[in-house]
Order: structure tokens, then sequence, then C-alpha cells
């Protein structure tokens, strides 16, 4: 059984650094427009 390449080693947890980060982003993204929907709807 031969060891990963050098690229895949770096390749991968960079993929997974990038999805962490596109979802960290959106996550928060959806989190902000939901307190301010509940904001929005209490000053009503």
């Amino acid at each position: 059984m031969e060891l990963p390449t050098f690229e895949h080693v770096i390749y991968i947890p960079g993929v997974l650094l990038v999805g962490l980060t596109i979802g960290y982003v959106l996550g928060a993204r959806a989190v902000r427009a939901e307190f301010k929907r509940l904001k929005d709807r209490a000053k009503e």
C-alpha cells in the first residue's frame, strides 16, 4: 500500500477548509437574516 502523494495531502484538507469557510459564511448570513426577521416581527 502506497502513501498518498504530497499533492493529495495538501489538496484534501484545502478543499475541506474551503467548504467549512463557505458553510460558515452562508450559515452566519442565514442566522443574521433570521434575527432581523424576528426583530422586525417583534416591533409590529
